[in-house]
């Protein structure tokens, strides 16, 4: 009987885990983040609820399982990147002031956040609120990279230098807020005073990601890595327990081990195909498992009818709001007070960290489990209204004044006349080349403008800020040159890197990590056979009038509409549509969704409207 009934609530989450976002794009509450959706059906079918799920050895590991996923995965959303492109040239900001070193603010405002949380907390300290002014003064100060990210990309800003800040502020957070919750656990939990042990976990951890940078590029590791041996993937799950394991055996919590993980995989800079694989077994299985157990474990009920967590609600909500404006008002110098202000109410949002501190403080009985439960809708509340707040404050910048900028290394036969047909009312193409002859100089001067470089040096190019670009198609004569280029600029935060290759070696090498290669031989090949098997085909390609154009769906507006209830019904056709790997054949009744690439053919006035409409609309 009781194995019924275990079973029986398995199956009532995996089914409520299953429906919530289903009923979340059904009745167009795309506002609310999933993991927030589910944690209120949680509640639902809770203990707040209609109590049908009731907790047992398989839902507890389950839910464990997914906690310790979740925090791998916000280990892994760290993107060191970040601090590197800090560096980069700056650039003049609307102000008309030159931006800040971002690194530099960043680092500032979070010290600010940390020292204000520091004082509110001694404040509940000193009004009986709390009794922990260590642990509060984390919880405050926590910033959610899972929120964080997903809003800067929805708004098209994370590439933008005050994207860029907020997005250095919640990762120092994030990881600052973690390493003191493990000193916090070595300080208060049993065993306390061991704290060096920890330094035990970081230099396996080290150990472990040299390991890891000298097995990555193995060739016999890379023939591991297809069909069913999926080396990597296992090597992923590999490092997780055995950090989790570490972490446990040092006195410190396993979801430390778990956040190690997860930064060690991040350094070591997998490719988009194995976080995709990740990002879908943890949020597509265990992690929904665990935040609707946390709904269920809510019980609002004994919450509400106490006077004390009650008056804690709306003063912990203010208490995170004014740990983050108080040191985010600093961005006034550079920009306006609309931004700097929805700058603040997006780093108000946190979530995972939150949970983890009241659980972990709850298991240590610091805190009850009304305290606990009350911390934990304190953050679900911050993260369903915080990043509603930040779109209605950001200005909104004209979609027609934007452009991708195009940077061109190498001028040739190719890179000219395609630097100079995309200038337009999308693009901003930049031509550079090494200085040439008085002779050649004067030709290609005559119908394209050449910025003429002393060479392909990082340095040289770093001068010109060549790296400061949407899209970087490298193609000078030395494809060695092309190769090592085109990694410096992926590691430099440049989106797409193209560059051209001919060696069939290099071309999977240079695929892995996220850079586009073509070949002049192979191109050339490919295009002879299309003229002589679909003549009509190459006449779409190479007529500049009515030719092939893919645009991404970046504009929530028409997430879930049908291409019938479409719009726009100007002079164009809806080729293909690519979903992550499907390949979709478009029909009246086909669903366009958020971040498909559409292949469409058309003339190219109209085509230039669609793509302002759907990739560069902020908010709509």
């Amino acid at each position: 009987m009781e194995q019924h009934a275990s079973v029986t609530s398995l199956v009532i989450v995996i089914i409520v885990a299953f429906l919530t976002p289903i009923l979340l794009h059904r009745f167009k509450l795309n506002f609310i983040p999933v993991v927030i959706a589910e944690i209120i059906m949680g509640l639902v079918i809770g203990k707040s609820g209609f109590d049908l799920v009731h907790q047992d050895m398989w839902l507890e590991t389950l839910s464990t399982f997914g906690f310790i996923f979740l925090m791998f995965l916000s280990g892994l959303e760290i993107d060191f990147k970040a601090f590197s492109n800090s560096k980069k040239k700056k650039e003049i900001l609307p102000s008309g002031k030159e931006e800040p070193n971002r690194l530099k603010v960043a680092t500032i405002i979070f010290i600010g956040i940390f020292f204000v949380s520091l004082g509110l907390s001694y404040l509940f300290v000193l009004f009986d609120l709390i009794e922990n002014a260590f642990l509060m003064t984390l919880i405050i100060s926590t910033i959610s990279l899972g929120v964080v990210v997903p809003t800067l990309k929805e708004a098209h800003i994370s590439k933008t230098a005050i994207g860029q800040i907020i997005l250095l502020i919640a990762v120092i957070a994030d990881l600052v807020t973690m390493i003191l919750l493990a000193v916090f656990v070595s300080l208060y939990g049993e065993g306390h005073g061991n704290m060096w042990l920890l330094l035990v976990l970081f230099v396996v951890g080290i150990l472990l990601y040299l390991l890891g940078k000298r097995m990555k590029n193995n060739n016999f590791i890379k023939s591991l890595s297809t069909g069913t041996v999926q080396i990597g993937t296992r090597a992923v799950f590999t490092l997780i327990i055995l950090l989790v394991a570490v972490s446990e055996t040092v006195g410190a919590e396993n979801i430390l081990g778990a956040f190690l993980a997860g930064v060690l995989v991040s350094l070591l800079a997998p490719n988009q195909e194995m976080v995709q694989k990740l990002d879908s077994f943890g949020y597509g299985f265990l992690i929904p498992i665990f935040f609707v157990m946390v709904g269920v474990e809510l019980d609002l009920q004994s919450l509400l009818s106490d006077k004390k967590m009650l008056l804690l609600i709306p003063l912990l909500l203010a208490a995170f709001l004014i740990s983050k404006i108080l040191p985010v008002y600093l961005l006034r110098i550079w920009y306006d007070t609309k931004t700097t202000l929805a700058s603040a109410f997006l780093l108000t949002s946190t979530l995972s960290l939150v949970i983890a501190a009241a659980k972990i403080a709850e298991r240590m009985e610091i805190i009850t489990s009304q305290m606990s439960g009350t911390l934990i809708l304190v953050a679900v509340i911050a993260c369903i209204i915080t990043p509603i707040i930040f779109k209605k404050l950001f200005p909104r910048e004209s979609a027609k004044e934007k452009k991708l900028k195009v940077v061109f290394l190498g001028a040739n036969q190719m890179t000219m006349p395609a630097s100079r047909e995309l200038q337009s009312s999308l693009y901003e193409s930049v031509l550079y080349h090494t200085v040439q002859d008085k002779s050649d100089k004067n030709i290609a001067d005559s119908l394209f403008k050449i910025n003429e470089i002393e060479n392909y040096s990082l340095d040289t190019l770093e001068e010109f800020n060549v790296f400061d670009a949407d899209i970087i198609v490298i193609s000078t004569g030395d494809e060695e040159v092309n190769a090592t280029l085109s990694i410096t600029a992926k590691e430099r935060g440049v989106e797409r890197v193209i560059a051209r290759v001919e060696s069939p070696d290099m071309h999977e090498t240079l695929r892995e990590q996220g850079i586009e290669v073509y070949s002049v031989f192979l191109s050339t090949k490919a295009l002879l056979r299309a003229m002589i098997e679909s003549p009509s085909v190459m006449n779409i390609l190479t007529n500049q009038e009515m030719s092939l154009y893919e645009i991404k769906m970046m504009n929530s507006q028409f997430e879930g509409m049908t291409l019938r209830k479409f719009p726009f019904t100007g002079d164009v056709i809806f080729v293909r549509i690519f979903r992550g790997k499907d390949s979709i054949v478009p029909h009246g009744d086909t669903e366009l969704h958020m971040n498909d690439r559409l292949i469409v053919t058309g003339s190219k006035e109209y085509v230039d409207e669609l793509k302002r409409e759907l990739e560069f609309c902020e908010y709509c």
